[in-house]
């Protein structure tokens, strides 16, 4: 059993890992809940402080709200256009064996063993090497053969390192 696909990666589906990575972990869920609580006193305190201190709290507000997602689109923008191997197509072959990606002459090889783990959103399949560095992978270029990547992910890794919803989108 295996799945083969090539995979061409988007400023949008860079910028869409980005965001996922940053509002999955403590980080991101902190900074939403203090933008949030932030907006919730200039309206709570609205009246009763003076309004430099409501603009203050509206202002804060919205940068803790809309900063973070703007710097992942910019740096994702920059990433892709910086890097020669995401300007070109990355060939996949998902099997028994591991993850084999390769580009040209170039080609590297994950084992199971080495998978940190493997997670599916609305849009991507993101295969971690560790906490940080995943392979994306745009739902599209995998289309039928998700059920096939859950399958192989299911049968070698622990079920914890899986975090893919059995029906594909």
């Amino acid at each position: 059993m295996s799945a083969e696909f090539e995979v061409s990666i988007t400023d949008k589906d860079m910028y869409r890992f980005n965001l996922y990575h940053a509002y999955h972990g403590f980080q991101g869920i902190l900074a939403t809940m203090v933008g949030v609580w932030v907006l919730i006193m200039a309206g709570v305190t609205f009246g009763k402080v003076s309004v430099t201190y409501t603009a203050l709290y509206v202002v804060f507000g919205i940068v803790f709200l809309v900063y973070v997602p703007g710097s992942l689109y910019l740096r994702s923008k920059s990433q892709i256009a910086s890097s020669d191997v995401l300007k070109q197509a990355l060939r996949y072959r998902i099997d028994d064996a591991g993850v084999h990606v390769s580009q040209g002459e170039q080609t590297a090889d994950l084992e199971w063993k080495q998978i940190y783990r493997i997670v599916a959103t609305k849009s991507q399949v993101l295969i971690y090497s560790s906490r940080v560095n995943a392979y994306v992978i745009p739902r599209e270029a995998i289309k039928e053969q998700y059920e096939t990547v859950l399958g192989l992910a299911v049968n070698h890794l622990e079920r914890y390192r899986v975090k893919m919803n059995p029906f594909s989108l």
